[in-house]
């Protein structure tokens, strides 16, 4: 009998343990699925972890309200597909709410900050898994598998728990809760390549097609009913997302790739990282880190 695994298998067994250890250590976590390519990696592991039974976690959506509707269209026949049970965490709620000033408002990718924690607060979740890995930005290689937040969901770099071999420290004071990234050593190639293997159905976007779109700041973005644009600056390209986010901040890249092997080639090619074209990482050096130490996923 031969046991040896290949790269992808390796993978797959150190994210189905710390799954594992997500559902041994803690009492109410769930699991973020937008509908992306990383997410539903995610849950196929899970499906992979806990088969034959149904994945134990709670799903769930920080929704901006300004979504590629192939996204959200793709996350509902999932949900449906497997019968999971969806909680929609809305930023169009907390605008629309009676007391708040919305002239004092961020914009809505930050704004999804708050609308998690306090979902999680709400319905007691004490782990959030997501599909955070280290290679996406800089910030992200900081962090741990287990990820600490302390009472206000706040994240401090600087005091986070050692993690020798495959040792996961789940331990916490009651308020606080931890962030899980059971992907947090793939890479984007290795996202695709098992995506490849596993014959995984993807939201059309993430494949070439023609779309109507605006340049911003050397950014493509897809032309929507959420950016100001005067028509004479519309025109026409071949694109597909790498990373999808809220419409008016995920850059479009120009790509004729139609197939899996196709994105696999071309993104073996490429010298910039999928986050490359995303206008909300753009905002300052350290704006990822900005947001994640305030609560950010």
């Amino acid at each position: 009998m031969n046991y040896n695994m290949d790269y992808l298998d390796q993978l797959e067994a150190e994210a189905i343990f710390i799954l594992r250890e997500v559902f041994e250590q803690f009492d109410n976590s769930c699991l973020l699925f937008s509908g992306g390519k990383d997410s539903i990696v995610l849950i196929r592991l899970a499906q992979k972890a806990f088969f034959p039974n149904k994945i134990p976690f709670k799903i769930l959506h920080i929704d901006t309200g300004y979504n590629f509707d192939e996204v959200t269209d793709f996350r509902d026949k999932i949900i449906d597909k497997l019968n999971l049970d969806l909680i929609i965490a809305s930023v169009e709620d907390l605008i629309n709410e009676p007391d708040i000033n919305n002239s004092d408002l961020p914009d809505r990718n930050r704004l999804q900050i708050p609308v998690l924690l306090d979902v999680i607060q709400k319905e007691g979740f004490d782990a959030a898994i997501g599909g955070g890995r280290r290679d996406e930005e800089k910030v992200r290689a900081k962090e741990r598998v287990f990820s600490h937040r302390d009472k206000s969901g706040r994240w401090n770099p600087e005091n986070q728990r050692a993690e020798l071999w495959n040792l996961y420290n789940g331990n916490k004071n009651d308020g606080e809760h931890f962030r899980v990234f059971p992907l947090s050593n793939w890479t984007e190639m290795d996202i695709w390549n098992y995506i490849l293997n596993e014959n995984l159905e993807i939201p059309s976007i993430y494949f070439s097609h023609k779309r109507s779109v605006i340049s911003k700041d050397g950014i493509l973005l897809a032309k929507s009913d959420f950016i100001k644009f005067k028509e004479e600056d519309v025109f026409e390209k071949d694109v597909r997302c790498r990373t999808v986010g809220d419409i008016t901040t995920t850059g479009l890249w120009e790509s004729k790739a139609t197939t899996i092997e196709e994105i696999i080639a071309e993104i073996s090619v490429s010298n910039v990282g999928e986050r490359g074209k995303r206008a909300d990482d753009k905002l300052s050096l350290n704006s990822m880190e900005d947001r994640k130490r305030k609560g950010y996923f």
